[in-house]
């Protein structure tokens, strides 16, 4: 399952495939200015309202088969 940045409840950062890479993309944003200290639960953290977590990306392919109609009416 990829990962995701989120601020609030809102995806602000693409699906990526680990969570290390959402890391890297909050360092390369600003969002943070090392790498991740853990604190006493060991979970890294982000600055207030900023957090990662697993998404479910649900995309599927177009059925090659299905053509879009010569004529609008």
């Amino acid at each position: 399952m990829p990962f995701a940045l989120f601020a609030d409840d809102r995806q602000i950062g693409p699906g990526l495939p680990s969570e290390a890479e959402v890391w890297k993309q909050a360092l390369d944003a600003s969002l943070i200015s090392d790498l991740p200290v853990a604190d006493e639960a060991t979970k890294p953290v982000l600055p207030a309202r900023y957090h990662v977590k697993e998404i479910r990306e649900e995309c599927c392919a177009p059925d090659p088969a299905w053509k879009l109609p010569d004529e609008i009416s």
